[in-house]
């Protein structure tokens, strides 16, 4: 039911500056492959097969990953180096890509609202490059997330314990458990200080959305920090019971941030030694 995934991926990745400069933040490599394909692979796997990326200025490097080389091919062709393009050549069989820009930088729910035109009107997935998931022991956390859609056939949003004082870093809900690790959303809160944060349950970089979204956004203010907020929108959903909660099953590495980068990085790593 759910054949399309959308990427925003127009920010600048300030804390990563000076190599975000000129490198979309996307492209940066855990170990031997960029964030963002991490994500379009999970996104495969979850049976999505139209990804729809959001882009801005600078960001060019994302279109010819996800385009063939023929120069480089043909280089390599023949030789002990080509299997090295085995993975990225796989990716691009098994999936369109589309792209529309983000004109200015307005927040995550104007990319979204940004990515109308790629998507229309069926429900759709989103995924933020910047948080790197990973489940080795069962099903990947979008696929996760398809599958609970098809249960309850609205908006969802992944969502992790986190510290009570890193709440002003997320948007934070509150609801109550319908069932093991599933809550009906009640409320949310963008980025809230620990004292008025609704409960320790924050939104991560995974959702499944309904196409109602979309008239949602255009008439959400701007809220906090100026910026158009999907967490805004969602709770006008969620006050019609229309969105749930679900904490996924597997690990999640926030790798806009230099400490998350490093802690995906060496998982990575470690998994791909005892996989070889």
């Amino acid at each position: 039911m759910i054949k399309k995934c959308l990427f925003p991926a127009a920010g600048y990745g300030t804390r990563f500056l000076p190599a975000t400069k000129a490198i979309p933040k996307e492209m940066l490599p855990v170990l031997t492959k960029p964030l963002l394909q991490y994500g379009v692979e999970e996104a495969i796997d979850a049976g999505l097969t139209t990804m729809a990326i959001v882009t801005g200025r600078g960001k060019r490097a994302i279109e010819d990953h996800f385009d063939i080389s023929y120069e480089l091919e043909h280089q390599i062709q023949g030789t002990d180096k080509e299997h090295y393009l085995k993975e990225i050549r796989a990716v691009i069989d098994k999936c369109t890509f589309s792209y529309t820009r983000q004109i200015e930088m307005k927040g995550l729910g104007h990319a979204i609202l940004t990515g109308e035109t790629l998507i229309g009107n069926e429900p759709f997935a989103v995924i933020l490059a910047d948080d790197l998931c990973d489940n080795h022991e069962g099903h990947g956390v979008l696929l996760q997330m398809v599958k609970l859609y098809e249960k309850y056939k609205c908006s969802i949003v992944a969502v992790e314990e986190i510290p009570m004082q890193d709440s002003k870093k997320y948007g934070v809900i509150a609801g109550e458990f319908i069932e093991d690790d599933v809550v009906r959303v009640s409320h949310m809160v963008e980025k809230p200080a620990p004292e008025d944060a609704p409960s320790n349950l924050a939104i991560i970089g995974r959702y499944i959305l309904t196409p109602d979204i979309f008239e949602i956004l255009q008439n959400t203010a701007p809220g906090k920090g100026g910026e158009i907020q999907i967490t805004d929108a969602l709770l006008a959903q969620a006050k019609q019971g229309k969105v749930i909660g679900y904490k996924f099953k597997g690990k999640r590495f926030d790798c806009g941030s230099v400490d998350g980068f490093v802690s995906a990085t060496n998982y990575f790593y470690a998994k791909s030694e005892i996989e070889n």
